[in-house]
């Protein structure tokens, strides 16, 4: 009796082994097929010290650097009445903004903060996009997924 109970139980195993060793040999495939995860950062500026800027460039540009600009989604949100001021157009930092959007970065301004500040479309640097608030921009970006970044 104590002998059926055993060889019950090694076949009990090996059929879970079977079944666990073939479970991750698909999954193992399956992963090898599917291609590499766009990694996605979004960076806060809010304040308009110039080395603040030129930390969060640096940033992105380093991340792009590292990981291939072609393998990661970045976007740099600005709002604050400092921050907004850095993207006029007369801006000390405007020409490393404007390379950083020629390389693939994605730099938006807050509009309610523009609004605050009376700040229209014409007053900003060209190339920079908008979005409504940029704190709700942070939470949904946050929300999908995207690593957060404040230099």
């Amino acid at each position: 009796m104590r002998t059926q109970y055993l060889l019950c139980f090694v076949a009990a195993l090996a059929v879970v082994a079977t079944t666990a060793t073939g479970s991750g040999i698909i999954a193992t495939a399956h992963a090898e097929q599917s291609s590499p995860q766009r990694s996605k950062v979004v960076i806060q500026v809010s304040d308009g010290e110039q080395t603040k800027w030129n930390l969060a460039l640096n940033n992105a540009k380093n991340i792009q650097t590292d990981l291939g600009a072609a393998n990661v989604d970045i976007e740099i949100v600005v709002y604050g009445a400092g921050g907004i001021g850095m993207l006029k157009f007369d801006s000390p930092v405007g020409n490393r903004v404007d390379e950083a959007i020629a390389s693939g970065v994605k730099i938006v301004a807050c509009e309610t903060t523009m609004r605050g500040q009376n700040l229209a479309h014409s007053d900003m640097l060209k190339g920079i996009g908008y979005v409504g608030s940029g704190v709700v921009e942070l939470m949904s970006k946050q929300q999908q997924g995207w690593a957060y970044i404040r230099p």
